[in-house]
């Protein structure tokens, strides 16, 4: 077993993948439009679906924005050095919510970014 994909739903498809892929780095690696069911799956990632895990974003037509309510806490990416990657994402446009530093209690050095839906995404050094 592996684990596939997440998905996440979007309110605006276009400004959702100009984010992943512009700001985060990710590549698009498929597309495809139901008409008949009023909606889009874009999926993105780091690498083939063969062997990485993607992130799926569902763009329901009709639907602008989500409640993100309470459940879902973030996706985690791996970078080489947060402070560097915060820098990159902040001069890129895109939004620092945790600045760079020791998580409490720990040394591990993490930074938490928002994707343009709302959606928390933790940057972690590698272990």
């Amino acid at each position: 077993m592996r684990l596939l994909h997440t998905m996440l739903r979007v309110g605006d498809l276009d400004r959702s993948l100009d984010f992943y892929t512009n700001i985060m780095g990710m590549k698009l690696l498929r597309k495809k439009d139901y008409p008949e069911g009023k909606f889009t799956l874009a999926f993105i990632g780091y690498g083939d679906e063969s062997e990485h895990t993607a992130i799926e974003l569902t763009h329901n037509w009709d639907t602008k924005e989500y409640d993100l309510g309470k459940g879902f806490g973030h996706i985690a990416i791996e970078v080489e050095d947060v402070y560097a990657a915060c820098e990159e994402i902040r001069t890129k446009g895109g939004v620092i919510t945790r600045e760079p530093g020791p998580m409490k209690h720990s040394t591990t050095v993490l930074a938490f970014v928002k994707d343009p839906d709302g959606y928390s995404i933790e940057l972690l050094c590698p272990r």
